[in-house]
């Protein structure tokens, strides 16, 4: 543990900062999954728009980069189409 009271603190923020980001990665990787999954199905849609909304999302907070969400949103879309 160090004895600099501003490197306490940042170890606490970088801990709270990680368990949110673990979270949002977690979330994205649930609903990519489902999307996936759901390939034929009446709810495919759904599914899809959710994925790439929770992609986006983690855009917008900083946990991903904005090439990586449009890597992960277009190969998604490729699944999505080579299966319908």
């Amino acid at each position: 543990m160090a004895n600099i009271k501003s490197q306490k603190k940042r170890i606490l923020t970088n801990e709270k900062r990680h368990q949110r980001n673990k979270a949002v990665k977690t979330e994205v990787k649930t609903r990519t999954k489902q999307a996936t999954d759901s390939i034929g199905t009446d709810e495919n849609e759904a599914a899809v728009n959710l994925a790439i909304k929770r992609i986006d999302m983690a855009t917008a907070k900083g946990v991903m980069h904005k090439n990586t969400a449009a890597r992960k949103k277009s190969r998604l879309m490729k699944q999505i189409n080579a299966g319908s």
